[in-house]
């Protein structure tokens, strides 16, 4: 059977205008609460501007033969044992008959600010992934099959995100792909490595301009980074769990 990726295209346009409006709405109701210095960290706490492409996910899980799974979205049930925390909050989860089906992230980095806030994004993908899956070896789950476990970002389109980025390193070099990267490129990169290395069933990496608000435009960086790529990953472990 053909797996369903659910009109992913035109669902993930319809997720970016409402991620740009969210942030909009968010931004425009800390300012009317006398509260504008927060700047561009208003739109990233008003909590709703990755709801469009949980709700794709979603959609993907119901048709590539799940319907009835549990799907979790709110905070109270979104937690997860970890083996060097206590718990880990995830953004959705996915648990069918008792078994943990897939456990996803959606994070997102607008500017203006790209350095600093790229260096925390990937050192929080790395721990979160190699937490999740020791504490699967060491049994926090059950006797089961490995999850599907995803990290999905998004970012924004501007000329910092696009500009070569300079390194330094004065005792060894970095890796030559990094030399002149901009932090799309390092974004790409670390989606790669990050299912290459089996940190992440798939990862994947999505650029949007603001004024992407009007019609949700976004672009793909590489196809190994791709949201097809990404959603196609999903419907083939959701397909396979249901034929169990």
């Amino acid at each position: 059977m053909a797996l369903d990726l659910s009109d992913y295209e035109n669902k993930a346009r319809e997720a970016i205008k409402a991620f740009w409006q969210s942030r909009a709405d968010a931004t425009q109701k800390q300012k009317e609460f006398g509260k504008s210095d927060q700047g561009e960290r208003a739109g990233v706490t008003g909590g709703k501007n990755m709801d469009g492409f949980a709700n794709l996910v979603i959609d993907i899980v119901k048709a590539n033969g799940l319907p009835h799974a549990q799907i979790h979205q709110k905070r109270a049930v979104l937690t997860l044992p970890g083996y060097f925390r206590p718990t880990k909050l995830w953004d959705l989860l996915v648990i069918n008959e008792g078994h943990l089906v897939a456990a996803l992230e959606f994070k997102s980095h607008v500017g203006p600010s790209f350095g600093n806030n790229f260096n925390n994004r990937t050192e929080e993908a790395i721990g979160t992934s190699h937490d999740l899956w020791t504490a699967y070896r060491e049994g926090a789950f059950g006797k089961q099959e490995r999850p599907f476990v995803g990290w999905l970002m998004v970012v924004e389109d501007a000329p910092k995100s696009r500009s070569p980025i300079k390194d330094q390193s004065p005792h060894f070099p970095v890796f030559p792909e990094f030399v002149g990267a901009s932090y799309q490129k390092r974004y790409d990169i670390l989606c790669q490595r990050l299912a290459l290395e089996q940190l992440y069933s798939a990862a994947a990496v999505i650029t949007t301009p603001r004024k992407a608000v009007k019609d949700g435009a976004y672009s793909e960086l590489s196809s190994m980074t791709g949201l097809r790529s990404f959603m196609a990953a999903l419907a083939g472990h959701i397909a396979t769990e249901a034929a169990r």
